[in-house]
C-alpha cells in the first residue's frame, strides 16, 4: 500500500478544525432550548400584557374584549420575535431580541382612541395609525440604519440608561401589589415587598452560587419559587385559569376594518421614530453584550422586523412593536446567548395566545414576585446603558450636558404630571412618555453639539462595538 506523506492534501484536509458557530447561531439541545425559552416568556410576560390591559381599561372594554386583546398580543408577539431571531429575508437581525408591544406608544394609543370616542370605535382608530406607522417604518429602515453615525454612543447609552431608570419603578410597583392597587391599604403591604424581596434574593443567591446552568435560569427558578412560596400562603389566584377557554384565535380585524386620520397617523409616526431609535440602542447593545458584530443592515433589518409586527400588530388587533430592553437584561444576566432560544420563546408565545388557559396560567404569576424578578433584569438594562457610555468621553462638558439634561427631561412625565395635563392633546400624546422625551432630548441636544459644529465624536465608528476583536468574543453558555 503506498504510504501517504503527512503533506497530503487529503490528509490535511481530514485535520482542519471545523470553525466553531458563533454563541448567537448556537442551536443548543431541545431541552434546554425550552426551558430558556420559557424563562424569556415568564419574564416578558408581564410587560406584554400590561399595554392591552392598560389600553383596554382606559378605553372602556368589556373583560371578553379585554381577553381577546391580550391573546391577540401574545400570538404577535410570539410571530414577531421569531422572525426577528430567525430572519426571514431581510427582515429580523437575527440576534437574541425578544419583540413586544412598546410602552412608548401606551400614552399615544390611549389619547387616540380616547379622542375617537373610546370602546372598540376609539381601537380602529388606534390599528389605522398603527398600520400606516409599521409600514412606513418597514420603508424607511434602510435609510434610517445610515443615520446610525448620529447616534453615537452618548445617545444610545443615555437612551438605554433611561430606559432602565424608566422600568424600574414599573417593577416597583409590581413589587407593592400592583398599580392597579395604588390607593388601597394593599398597595405597599409588608407581605407583598417579602415576596418580592424573597425572589430577587434567591434568583441573587442562585447567580453568585450556583452552577453555570443554574445561573442561566436563576430568573425562572425565583419566578416558580415565589409563585410556589404565594401559593402555599394562600396568595394565588388561578380563577382566571377555570374562566378562560382551552382554545382561541384571533381574526384579522376582530373588532373591524381600521379608520385612517391624518393626527393619529402623525402621532404614532412620531412614535415609531422613537421606537426605531430605541430598537437601534438595542440591537447594538445585544451586540455589545454577545460580542457580535453589528452593522448598518444588521440595524436595517432588525427596524424592518419592527415595522413588519407592527403592520401586523395592526391587522391582528396587536399594538406597536419593539425589541424588549427587559430580556436584554436577562440575556445579560443569563449569558445564554443563542438566538434559537427566542425562537423557542416565540413558539411558547404563540402557543400561549391560542390557549387562553395557559395564558392564564402564566397570567396568574402575583405581581410581588414578577416586580422582584423584574427588578433585577431592568437595572441590567440600566447598566448596559451605563456600559455603553463609558465608550464616550463624559469628561467633555457638551457630552456630559446630553447626558445630563436627558435623564432629566426623562423624568420629567413622572415627577410633574399636571404640566403636561395642561397640553394639547396632539402634543401630550407624544411628550407624555419618559422614554420619549428623554430619547429626543438626546438626540436634538447631539444634533445641536455634535453634528451642527465640527465634532471628533461623529467619528466614532458604532461598528466597533460588539466586535468580537475588539471585546475579547463571548463563550457559549454551557
Amino acid at each position: 500500500m503506498a504510504h501517504i506523506p503527512p503533506s497530503s492534501p487529503r490528509r490535511s484536509s481530514r485535520q482542519q478544525p471545523r470553525r466553531q458557530a458563533h454563541p448567537v447561531d448556537e442551536l443548543l439541545p431541545l431541552p434546554r432550548l425550552a426551558l430558556y425559552g420559557f424563562q424569556h416568556v415568564l419574564a416578558f410576560y408581564a410587560a406584554a400584557v400590561i399595554v392591552p390591559v392598560l389600553l383596554g381599561n382606559a378605553l372602556g372594554l368589556s373583560r371578553q374584549e379585554l381577553t381577546h386583546l391580550i391573546s391577540a398580543d401574545l400570538l404577535t408577539c410570539g410571530i414577531a420575535s421569531i422572525i426577528q431571531a430567525f430572519g426571514v429575508w431581510k427582515v429580523g437581525a437575527r440576534l437574541p431580541l425578544v419583540q413586544g408591544v412598546t410602552f412608548t406608544a401606551v400614552s399615544p394609543m390611549i389619547a387616540i382612541g380616547l379622542g375617537a370616542g373610546g370602546g372598540t370605535a376609539g381601537l380602529l382608530v388606534v390599528y389605522g395609525a398603527v398600520i400606516t406607522a409599521g409600514i412606513a417604518t418597514f420603508l424607511f429602515a434602510p435609510v434610517f440604519s445610515r443615520l446610525v453615525k448620529y447616534f453615537p454612543p452618548v445617545v444610545i447609552g443615555t437612551i438605554l440608561t433611561i430606559i432602565g431608570i424608566t422600568l424600574i419603578p414599573v417593577a416597583l410597583q409590581d413589587a407593592a401589589g400592583g398599580a392597579h392597587l395604588i390607593g388601597t391599604p394593599a398597595y405597599g403591604a409588608p407581605e407583598n415587598l417579602a415576596y418580592a424581596l424573597g425572589t430577587l434574593v434567591f434568583i441573587l443567591a442562585v447567580a453568585r452560587i450556583g452552577r453555570p446552568f443554574l445561573s442561566s435560569v436563576a430568573v425562572l427558578l425565583g419566578l416558580v419559587g415565589g409563585t410556589l412560596v404565594a401559593w402555599l400562603a394562600g396568595d394565588v389566584d388561578f380563577g382566571g385559569v377555570r374562566e378562560a377557554d382551552w382554545f382561541g384565535v384571533t381574526t384579522p380585524f376582530h373588532y373591524g376594518m381600521p379608520r385612517f386620520e391624518l393626527l393619529p397617523i402623525i402621532a404614532m409616526l412620531v412614535v415609531m421614530l422613537i421606537t426605531m431609535v430605541e430598537t437601534t440602542g438595542d440591537v447594538y447593545a445585544i451586540g455589545e453584550i454577545t460580542g457580535k458584530r453589528v452593522d448598518t443592515d444588521t440595524v436595517a433589518r432588525a427596524l424592518r422586523a419592527d415595522g413588519a409586527a407592527t403592520v401586523l400588530g395592526g391587522v391582528l388587533n396587536s399594538f406597536p412593536y419593539v425589541a424588549f430592553a427587559e430580556n436584554i437584561g436577562l440575556v445579560r444576566m443569563s449569558r445564554v446567548m443563542s438566538r434559537y432560544v427566542v425562537v423557542a420563546a416565540g413558539v411558547f408565545m404563540v402557543v400561549l395566545g391560542l390557549l387562553p388557559k395557559a395564558g392564564g396560567l402564566v397570567a396568574a404569576i402575583p405581581h410581588p414576585v414578577l416586580g422582584g424578578a423584574a427588578l433585577s433584569m431592568f437595572g441590567m438594562v440600566a447598566a448596559v446603558g451605563i456600559q455603553i457610555l463609558g465608550k464616550a468621553d463624559l469628561r467633555e462638558e457638551r457630552n456630559a450636558l446630553i447626558l445630563g439634561v436627558s435623564l432629566g427631561a426623562a423624568l420629567l412625565p413622572t415627577t410633574v404630571a399636571p404640566f403636561f395635563e395642561r397640553m394639547p392633546d396632539d402634543v401630550r400624546a407624544v411628550l407624555d412618555s419618559g422614554i420619549t422625551l428623554g430619547a429626543v432630548t438626546a438626540i436634538a441636544l447631539n444634533l445641536l453639539f455634535n453634528v451642527f459644529t465640527s465634532r471628533t465624536t461623529m467619528e466614532i465608528d458604532w461598528e466597533d462595538i460588539g466586535d468580537p476583536a475588539a471585546e475579547g468574543g463571548a463563550a457559549p453558555a454551557r
